[in-house]
């Protein structure tokens, strides 16, 4: 997964960020989609898709809401503890970066002064390396050029509310008789 990047030898792509179109990462038994979802109605197939859905939605302060965010994402992905560090980390350099349209579109992940961006931040410059090869690996930045990053739109941004869907399949046959998924979504 995160082996195969080397950070000295990524391909950059200083114009356009690679990430906007929608993605799909595979992680262990599963896959994770970014980008838009899908309708009961499936505009593509036609398909009528049957799901029940629970709802719920948690209000959180500030620092709360960052956090829960960050472990949702981590989760979905299967995050190591070193990459969900760095995502952390990532996260607070996004929100302090200059927006456009809403969103800021790339962030600058600069290792000086034993720390990122010259603040110290209790952990090792391979220690961030490792973590932020897994962030390439998995799709959440990609690099514009040695200390600058696109981000993927779909994991950062700078709102007051996400939410978190799991759908839940039945294993095997599909018939008319039984539900088809189980969705649950969390709203934090």
């Amino acid at each position: 997964m995160s082996g195969t990047i080397n950070l000295r030898k990524l391909e950059y792509s200083p114009l356009a960020n690679p990430l906007l179109e929608p993605t799909e990462v595979t992680v262990k038994k599963r896959y994770v989609k970014t980008g838009t979802s899908e309708e009961l109605v499936s505009t593509r197939t036609g398909e009528v898709r049957q799901t029940a859905a629970i709802y719920t939605v948690d209000e959180r302060d500030d620092a709360s809401f960052v956090k829960v965010f960050a472990a949702g994402v981590a989760a979905a992905f299967d995050l190591g503890r070193t990459a969900s560090r760095v995502f952390q980390l990532v996260l607070q350099e996004y929100e302090r970066a200059p927006m456009r349209q809403g969103f800021a579109e790339s962030i600058e992940l600069a290792w000086f002064n034993d720390g990122l961006s010259g603040r110290s931040v209790d952990m090792s410059e391979k220690t961030f390396q490792r973590g932020l090869k897994e962030l390439l690996a998995k799709q959440f930045l990609a690099p514009r050029s040695p200390s600058t990053f696109w981000v993927n739109p779909a994991l950062f941004f700078k709102g007051d509310r996400v939410k978190f869907i799991t759908e839940y399949r039945r294993k095997g046959s599909r018939g008319p008789s039984a539900p088809a998924s189980v969705t649950m979504e969390t709203e934090a």
